[in-house]
């Protein structure tokens, strides 16, 4: 969504102000002097505005997508997860188009030049994403959020019945997951104040984070579902990189260390293990926990099969893989 047409732009915007904003309430603590606090506040001001002005033009862009699937999905839960890239991946690595994001912005190249380089991490999937950027930046997932609750108000007001589920990536503990989450309703009571009106929505989590799934007892009291996100998981409890396995995996199933490459068929003896634990202690806090996975696991037979056994409501895949899921669910409550 984000990379679409000229959202890009208001997201780059947002990138190039977002960690001054973050890091000048710092500086200002720190400022030793009345004069050098209130130099440093002005600066905080012109970053603020610019990031917040950033947002307020990506907001109707994400407002018009929730209602296009709002209104095809009428009747039916719609789960969205919230921003989970890391920060890096919107912005041009290349010198000709870091030139002509510095042009359409108003900055030197050195500017963005060095946002890249300072934006960097040495393995994002582990680094600066999901919802680590809501704890530094909650307006993303503010703003994130009011487009998702103005949009399904609309559309409800047109007479469809809309049943959105925002969903929270990456969590690790439930004291993270509690942060963002009253951030997020903290936005919708306001939505709901502005518009006098209301609707009902769900919140949840994506378990990716073994941890998540050891403690998932606690996750579960500030979760209304909970989505295994396995592709993460593999990575995160094989040791694993996805990107990077490929150069090796081959010989591990050829020499028969692992019976199927992981990352195509869940490893239901490791990480397995995690998700029906998860699945169980989640259950235990919240008898009627709502329980899926996504990702490409979620369509295969296998791995399916697998979450029919562990008692799941639901597999989520990509959509060429649907008809296989939706037969191979039909093989496994057969069987």
């Amino acid at each position: 969504m984000f990379f679409e047409g000229e959202r890009i732009w208001p997201v780059r915007q947002m990138i190039l102000a977002a960690d001054d904003y973050a890091l000048m309430l710092e500086k200002i603590d720190a400022a030793e002097t009345a004069k050098e606090k209130k130099a440093i506040q002005k600066e905080y001001a012109v970053a603020k505005k610019q990031f917040e002005g950033a947002l307020k033009k990506l907001l109707p862009y994400q407002r018009s997508d929730f209602e296009g699937i709002f209104k095809a999905m009428a009747g039916l839960p719609v789960t969205i997860r919230l921003l989970d890239p890391p920060l890096h991946e919107f912005l041009p690595q290349d010198k000709k188009s870091q030139a002509e994001m510095a042009r359409r912005l108003g900055v030197k190249p050195a500017v963005v030049k060095a946002k890249v380089e300072q934006l960097h991490e040495f393995n994002p999937m582990l680094g600066h994403r999901g919802c680590r950027l809501a704890v530094t930046y909650p307006a993303i997932y503010r703003m994130q959020t009011r487009a998702i609750i103005e949009a399904a108000l609309k559309v409800k007001k047109a007479g469809k019945v809309v049943l959105p589920e925002i969903m929270i990536p990456l969590v690790g503990a439930v004291s993270e997951l509690k942060l963002v989450k009253d951030d997020i309703i903290d936005e919708i009571k306001m939505v709901f104040k502005e518009k006098k009106a209301r609707i009902k929505y769900l919140i949840g989590t994506m378990i990716e984070v073994p941890r998540a799934a050891l403690t998932a007892d606690e996750i579960a009291t500030e979760a209304d579902f909970f989505s295994f996100g396995t592709n993460d998981l593999t990575q995160m409890t094989m040791g694993f990189s996805r990107d990077d396995a490929g150069k090796f995996l081959g010989e591990y199933v050829a020499k028969g260390i692992y019976a199927a490459d992981p990352f195509q068929i869940l490893d239901q003896t490791g990480v397995g293990i995690l998700v029906e634990m998860g699945t169980k202690l989640g259950r235990k806090t919240k008898k009627k926990l709502k329980v899926g996975i996504c990702g490409e696991h979620g369509g295969e037979p296998n791995s399916i099969d697998f979450c029919h056994r562990v008692g799941m409501d639901y597999v989520s895949c990509s959509p060429f893989r649907v008809p296989i899921a939706r037969l191979s669910a039909a093989q496994a409550a057969v069987r």
